[in-house]
């Protein structure tokens, strides 16, 4: 089958949606997490274990899971609130010192003292070579008192937000009462729900105006593999009518990607020129899809702008951000 693609995007229409996404609010909901680098150079290897020894030379901090999706959002211009769930530790306050740091508040951030703060620690050489990684996090779901919190943060900060996104990342934030929720808050409000999704909890986004798995994860929760267009196009079709969702875009790294919305079935190819890092591409996909439906663009459009928005990020070392001038040179 040769697939149908999406339609183009003519270059003024892109700059103009692009240049709305300034003047749009987002709210995120989902697991915030704290990336740490510890940096150093390695020498030689240790005499009590076949690994390399790692002389510490200085360390970074970034924003993770549902903060880096904020990050990108505000990265692009966009008005973002912030829902999630911290513990009471050091982590915690330095992820807030890294919002602030990016032009994000944390007052819609819920701390919950029985929960760490989901920390992921990487070991790496100044080569940017990942020697390993540590990590700290309470994944367990969280109770109904923080569930009534975060539903309260909700109710307070998403009502004036032109879409609602939730980054799950299987923390605990998103449970089967909250996105019963958060659903309804949308449909109630008119504020479209779009899901970044993980298998286990794909029955959760029922309801929900768009989920974005990537291939693997459409693999998963179809039972299927997806190695052919008919395949991807198929899959698309079970989850979207699974679900009860509007629509479907499946992300599927160097093939591109397939959209199931309605009447529109199709296709759009990547573009990258060059691929360093695929790390947080789909954070940088989920925020650029909800900038461009906020912004008045259709489906179809807005799987463009994150196309290419991918195709930007992905030639960046590390979870990394796109910029309005670097998604309009794409156009």
């Amino acid at each position: 089958m040769t697939p149908a693609l999406l339609p183009e995007i003519a270059s003024a229409r892109a700059h103009e949606l692009i240049d709305r996404f300034a003047s749009r609010r987002i709210t995120v909901v989902g697991d915030v997490m704290l990336d740490r680098f510890l940096i150093g150079r390695v020498s030689r290897m240790s005499p009590e274990a076949p690994v390399p020894v790692v002389v510490f030379d200085h360390e970074e901090f970034r924003l993770g899971g549902a903060a880096n999706v904020a990050h990108n959002l505000r990265a692009l211009g966009a008005a973002v609130d912030l829902i999630g769930v911290i513990g009471a530790d050091e982590s915690g306050t330095q992820l807030k010192n890294e919002l602030a740091a990016k032009g994000l508040h944390a007052s819609g951030l819920v701390t919950d003292p029985e929960r760490r703060t989901t920390t992921k620690m990487r070991v790496v050489t100044n080569r940017n070579q990942q020697v390993s990684r540590i990590d700290y996090e309470s994944d367990h779901e969280v109770g109904p008192v923080i569930e009534n919190a975060i539903a309260s943060q909700v109710e307070s900060r998403a009502r004036s937000a032109q879409v609602v996104l939730v980054s799950d990342y299987q923390k605990g934030v998103v449970t089967r009462r909250s996105m019963a929720h958060l659903v309804a808050f949308g449909q109630s409000n008119g504020v479209p729900v779009i899901v970044d999704p993980k298998v286990p909890h794909i029955d959760y986004y029922a309801g929900a105006a768009l989920v974005t798995p990537n291939h693997h994860e459409a693999e998963s929760a179809t039972n299927s593999r997806i190695v052919t267009h008919e395949d991807a196009q198929r899959a698309a079709t079970v989850l979207r009518q699974r679900l009860g969702v509007a629509s479907v875009l499946i992300t599927w790294g160097e093939h591109g990607m397939w959209l199931n919305h309605g009447g529109v079935d199709g296709y759009l190819p990547a573009s990258a020129r060059e691929v360093s890092d695929v790390t947080g591409a789909g954070d940088t996909v989920i925020a650029t899809l909800a900038l461009a439906i906020a912004a008045g663009g259709t489906m179809p459009e807005a799987a463009r702008l994150a196309n290419e928005a991918a195709c930007i990020v992905v030639a960046k070392f590390g979870a990394s951000t796109v910029t309005p001038e670097e998604l309009k040179q794409r156009f």
